[in-house]
């Protein structure tokens, strides 16, 4: 059938094999070069390029050198299912191989042959071992072609961080790459930013980095002043209430909420009279916090507490994340549920995610053994279509059906025995888990057996590589969480493949069938013997949360006991069904999590490019005059509202603001300058009067002195308003999930609100510059300084009852820049401004 109707990969497959063929038919002229010629091709390709030629003209070429280098230098040559696999990442897409078939290999291509633009390539990966290794081990090839090479790693100081990217290929891990974007968008001096422009990444593991971690923001925070008596308040009330009757739990969604009584319990304890009350906003969101690090949050599965404090476990790795903090507070409660200290919440000073990060480099490839699932997400969010790869050699592995047991007691027991069953013929066993805390519980009860095993958890990630390569040797027996040791190829022991290969035992189902698959595929590598199988029960998350008690009560009218187990393929598509809903319900939970980051990211890019211009400028006159024509035009069209007839404007106000705020004495404005001109006249006398200042204070000062006392004026104000928006936005998006009961859509109502926050913020940027540039005194010892992280905070003990509050003074609205009725409305609706947002009137957002 495949042959008569073949498939999209395989008419993909069709295209790479003619281009691979090519590279093959080339090797025995290359293999004739000397070490100096093969070296010297790397000059001639550079010439080919700038004489006109493009990369695709030289890739046959090209690969077939990088494979001849490799032969010399490592004893390695490429594989032909490997050279298709190269095409299918210069071609910016996602090649999918199979555990064992030598992908880190197959990434020297692309990176050499795209690195002779000399406009840099990042090589991905997932840990700082794997970037150290193959630094090492496939930078010799590079090195040998005349190629630079450079390893980006966390701790190193700025200048061997530009050492690094200046290089030709790059080696580095996801996290790294993204926190040295935001630091270069945070530095006070053009000499301070580390990277290139973002040309070509080859990302390895690729589902890990852009689909697992894709909700996880790379957040760059300071230190906030704010008093932790809260969290330990709100920790021991927590403690106290019970469930069912204080509080209830909703599993699917991992929330819980405080039931009418839990309320009235909170108000008696805090000594309060409505926990909803705006006062009261801040309490009722930490006692949520609390219940949440109480009863949801598990010690040694979600977070781990060592000589660190509270350490974050990786929900798809089991790898400790050292330095992540959850946000929002939740880590501060967690901290006072364990009695530790707690340490002060932080403010975000510049924030991104890897979705957004990697949409950034002009072409983007990756590899990974298990994609082809996501693919629908990788072509919507990146553009990247996923090719898989044939293996090398034919898949042998027998993947076992899955075993369903009553309760979780029953399943571990039995699949103790069968780990015991096959250790005494001599076969080796991996075990995956998905907590430590079932890793644990594994390794104690073999301990019982005398069954000699390692454990690779997140507790002992430092020698997970070794471990896990030894994993095939004749006995070995090895216990994992889900993932560890990712990268590392196990090689199968003398006389292990008559014994049957490498056994993987699952002791749960994933939530992802691709990590399930990350599991199988640890066995059957380059055509080995092996097998797999899961061992379930009924007490198993993924099974629990969908209808094991409907199942559960079937069987147990059939008679099935304790110890009975279940085998079969309907329960294992059951299985499967249920892990396909919940990806497409990850896929959406993603694809909002990006729609929403987009309207920040849109922002993002407009400060950090305008930020970027202000460091590299050698004259900052013409950014500060049209940031005060800006105000200028601002003030005069709030006082000249068209609606009005000259007369009728405000022109005191005017006056007022231009004086106090734009122009030293004796220079100063009068009504009679203004009175009766059009709007236009206003806005030109205004402006010649401040502009004809400006540039009497620019002499006096020298343009030298002024363009510093100007940048330093324009970052110090960019950057505080930007975190403070970034504040505001986090704030907003919070709570604009409610305008759904207002029959609006959050997600336009974010967009529109956003876009407002961001002109005013514009404007206010502005009008700061503006101020300070015209009024302030210019100091001999100008210095750039990084903004104030630290943002003060008054808080009341929460054990008294609240003090009464004086009513707050009316404050002034400040309106955001008009939108004319024709425009395209803000929202991204795609209709007129008078038609959508435009049209809600007087009373709404109008």
């Amino acid at each position: 059938m495949r042959k008569v109707f073949p498939s999209q990969n395989d008419k993909e497959l069709k295209k790479i094999k003619k281009i691979a063929d090519r590279i093959e038919a080339l090797e025995p002229e290359i293999s004739r070069c000397t070490d100096e010629q093969l070296r010297n091709k790397t000059s001639e390709f550079k010439e080919r390029l700038a004489g006109g030629e493009t990369l695709d003209d030289l890739l046959p070429e090209a690969f077939a050198v990088v494979r001849e280098a490799a032969r010399r230098v490592l004893g390695m040559r490429h594989f032909y299912v490997q050279l298709m696999g190269g095409v299918v990442l210069h071609q910016g897409r996602i090649a999918e191989m199979k555990t064992g078939e030598g992908k880190t290999l197959v990434a020297t291509l692309p990176a050499y042959l795209n690195a002779l633009t000399e406009k840099g390539v990042h090589v991905v990966t997932v840990n700082e071992y794997l970037a150290q290794r193959d630094r090492e081990s496939m930078g010799q090839i590079y090195e040998f072609l005349g190629l630079t090479v450079g390893l980006n790693l966390h701790g190193m100081k700025a200048e061997e961080k530009r050492e690094a990217y200046q290089a030709d290929i790059t080696f580095g891990t996801n996290n790294e790459f993204g926190f040295d974007y935001l630091r270069d968008n945070m530095v006070l001096y053009k000499e301070q930013i580390v990277q290139r422009p973002l040309h070509y990444a080859i990302v390895d593991e690729v589902d890990s980095i852009l689909i697992d971690e894709a909700r996880t923001p790379l957040i760059i925070t300071g230190q906030a002043n704010k008093t932790t008596d809260i969290y330990y308040a709100a920790d021991r009330f927590a403690k106290r209430l019970k469930p069912d009757e204080d509080f209830t739990v909703d599993e699917k969604t991992r929330s819980v909420m405080l039931t009418e009584q839990g309320v009235d319990k909170a108000e008696q304890a805090f000594g309060i009279d409505n926990l909803y009350d705006a006062k009261n906003m801040t309490l009722n969101h930490h006692i949520n916090q609390a219940l949440k690090a109480n009863v949801m949050m598990h010690r040694d599965e979600d977070y781990v507490v060592n000589e660190d404090g509270v350490v974050i476990v990786d929900e798809f790795t089991g790898r400790l994340m050292h330095g992540r903090r959850y946000s929002d507070g939740l880590h501060q409660a967690i901290e006072a549920k364990e009695g530790l200290q707690v340490q002060k919440e932080s403010m975000t000073l510049a924030t991104i995610t890897f979705q957004n990060y990697f949409r950034m480099y002009e072409k983007l490839a990756g590899m990974t053994g298990t994609a082809k699932t996501e693919e629908e997400e990788f072509r919507k969010i990146y553009g990247m279509d996923v090719v898989v790869i044939p293996t090398n050699k034919p898949m042998i592995r027998k993947d076992l059906s899955d075993v369903l047991y009553k309760t979780e007691e029953v399943k571990y027991r039995k699949v103790v025995e069968e780990i015991v069953r096959r250790h005494e013929k001599g076969q080796p066993v991996l075990v995956g888990t998905v907590s430590i805390a079932n890793s644990e519980r594994l390794s104690k009860m073999l301990k019982k057996k005398g069954i000699p095993h390692k454990v690779l958890n997140a507790k002992h990630h430092r020698e997970e590589a070794e471990i896990i390569s030894q994993a095939g040797q004749k006995g070995a027996v090895t216990i994992a969480t889900n993932m560890a040791g990712r990268g590392t190829d196990i090689v199968l022991g003398e006389g292990v493949a008559e014994l049957g290969g490498l056994h993987i035992i699952g002791t749960e189902r994933h939530e992802s069938r691709r990590i399930d698959n990350q599991l199988r595929g640890r066995s059957g590598r380059q055509g080995d013997p092996g097998s797999s199988q899961f061992f379930l029960s009924f007490e198993d998350d993924l099974i629990r949360r969908f209808g094991s008690d409907r199942i559960k009560g079937v069987l147990e009218k059939m008679g099935m006991d304790d110890e009975q187990e279940i085998e079969g393929r309907m329960f294992t598509k059951a299985i499967e069904t249920s892990q396909k809903r919940i990806e497409g319900a990850n896929f959406d939970t993603r694809r909002i999590v990006l729609q929403y980051d987009n309207v920040l990211n849109e922002q993002r890019s407009i400060i950090y490019k305008q930020r970027r211009e202000v460091l590299e400028t050698d004259n900052m006159r013409d950014i500060v005059r049209g940031m005060i024509k800006t105000v200028i035009e601002h003030i005069v069209e709030l006082s000249t509202p068209e609606k009005d007839i000259p007369e009728e404007w405000d022109i005191d106000a005017i006056v007022d603001y231009v004086n106090a705020n734009l122009l030293k004495e004796p220079e100063r404005l009068t009504a009679d300058e203004i009175k009766l001109k059009e709007r236009d006249e206003v806005i030109q006398i205004v402006e010649d009067k401040v502009l004809t200042q400006y540039d009497e204070r620019e002499q006096q000062i020298t343009r030298e002195r002024m363009n510093e006392f100007e940048k330093v004026v324009v970052l110090r104000t960019v950057d505080r308003k930007w975190m403070d928006h970034i504040d505001a936005m986090e704030q907003l998006r919070q709570g604009i999930h409610l305008r759904a009961y207002g029959q609006s859509n959050p997600l336009r109502e974010y967009q529109f609100e956003g876009f407002n926050m961001f002109n005013e913020m514009v404007f206010e940027i502005s009008e700061e510059v503006a101020k300070l540039v015209m009024k302030a005194e210019v100091s001999d010892n100008l210095e750039r300084e990084e903004v104030a992280v630290g943002q003060t905070a008054t808080t009341r003990n929460y054990n008294q009852p609240a003090p009464k509050q004086e009513p707050k003074k009316r404050q002034p609205v400040r309106v955001g820049a008009k939108v004319g009725r024709n425009d395209p409305c803000p929202c991204g609706s795609g209709k007129k401004y008078k038609q959508c947002h435009g049209a809600v009137g007087k009373t709404g957002t109008e």
